[in-house]
């Protein structure tokens, strides 16, 4: 059956030699049709019939002028005399009480055929960058070519290939696009504002110059945070080099801006694994520099100079690290009488754990999501792997939207945790089926197997908030049956024989980092810990610390804290000498033990 729809043209039109003969009311309705569907006709009401729907006139006899002419548009007046112009084929004229001639609307009848005209066909050509959200064209890529996506904003030439300096004349480094400097500025002036601690830290340290002579190398995720963090480093004295940790996290215009500033950057957003390693490389290894402290995110840092270089640990002072899966790989070196130097651990200190952990995953968790998927979490069933301070936060933040969460963990306190919470503790392969986005964050590698990915539900969306890509067996996924499809940055199907797909975001890397932004104000807690933890191992006499895995002392804890609280207006109570007493704590701190976590 077919639709036919009725448009109406309003002109006015000067008619000339129009016939006598005058057109009565039951004048049949005379119309022409084209191959296109497009048929222009009378300005009467179609006849109904079995096929045709009926429809009002689109202008009665005493209706007011249409809502959409203007005000200089000449209306037929409604006693007007009908007559049939020759010389228009057949079309209608009003004649006004004054003698003139107006013509009549003419109307367009356009007819869709049901079943044979494509909606749906997707443009034939769409650009490299034109990744629409409703109606992008999807690449659809063999498993070999899925590896690696970049999102480039200029060109395709790597920035390994390009020669690029800086407006003083300095090229060491590597980058996506210098020119990009002044956006990156702009976005660091930002963070500023939200990083009350650093800024302070920088304020009162920089005469004092704490780490003067200290060479940092570092390895996290290039942003406008770490540049703050970075650049106070610097005021207080540092000179640093620094490599992305993660291939998707690096804010390109972020880079440029450092590197415009005199920091050897080597990171760009879509690196490859080859560029990963090259990048760290081009760190570490610099005729005439040798670095005396590693701030790394991750253990990758440390790792490839325990591997490349071991000869550097002699002259590096200490190891500051901030992720749950660089310490396990630390603990795993001290364990086994590998470890080097001293090292500290800033992931389990309190102001990282409850605060970056828990309340940025909280946030995060959410916009990576809708940036991404444009998923509605409302009754979703959503399954979370791990009930750390990372899972916490996811958790508490999906709750909140309404979905149904299931938790998976191994640990029977943070499984406890989970059930008071009100949440279902669960095995995965208890609800693989049934879930509709399915949450890693444990730290472990192959959480998510491909016995998990294969059971999943069509349309299932598969994250990980974790630090490592390990946690979800994508290599597993790069087999010959099944379709990887580009629908977004960041954005695969993963296509099944049977027509099952998977959203898979990030490639299993971190979620928020790699498809969002997190708070900055949060960040601010961490970059403080880290500077402090730089600070205190970089100051320590020489016995101090040994080569083993340190916790940053509960003083540094409650300073960092301390320095947040001035940007909420918060007034501490302050202890008097009898409450401090009975406690056997000293007024100024620190107030917890060393084991509270």
């Amino acid at each position: 059956m077919s639709v036919q729809v009725l448009a109406a043209e309003m002109a006015e039109v000067e008619l000339k030699d129009v016939p006598s003969k005058e057109l009565t009311p039951e004048s049949p309705l005379t119309t022409k049709a084209d191959d296109k569907g497009i048929v222009e006709s009378e300005p009467k009401a179609v006849v109904p019939s079995a096929t045709t729907p009926t429809m009002e006139p689109i202008v009665k006899t005493g209706d007011p002028s249409p809502g959409f002419l203007t005000p200089n548009t000449k209306m037929p007046q409604a006693s007007a005399m009908k007559r049939t112009d020759p010389q228009q084929n057949g079309g209608e004229a009003f004649v006004n009480r004054d003698g003139t001639v107006a013509e009549a609307p003419r109307l367009k009848k356009i007819q869709f055929a049901d079943q044979k005209q494509e909606f749906n066909k997707r443009p034939t050509k769409i650009g490299r960058r034109s990744l629409s959200r409703s109606i992008s064209q999807s690449s659809t890529d063999s498993y070999g070519s899925a590896a690696s996506y970049t999102d480039s904003s200029d060109d395709e030439t790597s920035p390994r290939d390009k020669q690029q300096k800086n407006s003083k004349g300095n090229g060491d480094f590597c980058i996506k696009n210098i020119k990009q400097a002044d956006f990156g500025r702009r976005e660091i002036e930002i963070a500023e504002q939200e990083m009350p601690a650093l800024m302070a830290l920088r304020k009162r340290a920089q005469g004092e110059k704490p780490l003067a002579g200290a060479k940092v190398v570092g390895c996290t995720h290039i942003t406008a945070q770490t540049a703050v963090l970075m650049e106070t480093l610097s005021a207080l004295g540092a000179q640093c080099r620094w490599a992305a940790c993660n291939i998707y996290s690096t804010q390109n215009e972020v880079a440029a801006a450092l590197a415009e500033g005199g920091f050897s950057v080597f990171a760009w957003k879509g690196e490859s694994e080859d560029d990963f390693w090259w990048c760290i490389d081009r760190c570490v290894n610099l005729e005439g520099w040798q670095p005396n402290m590693i701030l790394d995110d991750g253990g990758d840092l440390t790792h490839w100079i325990y591997k490349k270089y071991p000869n550097m640990f002699k002259k590096i002072k200490g190891i500051v690290e901030e992720s749950v899966t660089g310490v396990h790989r630390l603990y795993q070196l001290s364990k086994a009488g590998k470890l080097c130097v001293p090292a500290m651990n800033v992931n389990d200190s309190v102001t990282k754990q409850k605060f970056d952990n828990l309340y940025c995953c909280r946030e995060s968790i959410l916009d990576g999501l809708k940036r991404t998927t444009d998923v509605m979490f409302g009754g979703k069933q959503v399954v979370v792997c791990g009930y750390g301070e990372v899972g916490k936060g996811c958790c508490a933040a999906l709750k909140a939207m309404g979905s149904i969460v299931y938790v998976t963990e191994i640990d029977p306190i943070c499984a406890l945790q989970a059930c008071m919470d009100g949440f279902r503790l669960v095995k995965l392969n208890e609800v693989i089926r049934q879930v509709d986005i399915v949450i890693t964050c444990t730290g472990n590698k192959n959480v998510v197997v491909r016995e998990y990915l294969d059971r999943m539900k069509n349309g299932c969306i598969v994250c990980n908030m974790g630090h490592s890509n390990t946690e979800i067996d994508v290599a597993s996924l790069r087999t010959p049956e099944l379709t990887w499809e580009r629908v977004r940055s960041q954005v695969d199907h993963v296509i099944w024989p049977d027509g099952k797909r998977i959203v898979l975001l990030a490639e299993g890397r971190l979620l928020n980092l790699s498809c969002s932004t997190v708070p900055t104000f949060v960040l601010s807690i961490t970059a403080t810990t880290q500077a402090l933890a730089l600070i205190e191992l970089y100051n320590a006499p020489e016995g101090r610390y040994k080569q083993d895995v340190y916790l940053l002392p509960k003083k540094m804890d409650e300073y960092v804290a301390s320095l947040h609280l001035p940007t909420f207006d918060a007034h501490l109570t302050e202890l008097s000498d009898e409450q401090a007493k009975y406690l056997g704590l000293n007024k100024n701190g620190p107030f917890k033990p060393n084991y509270y976590r």
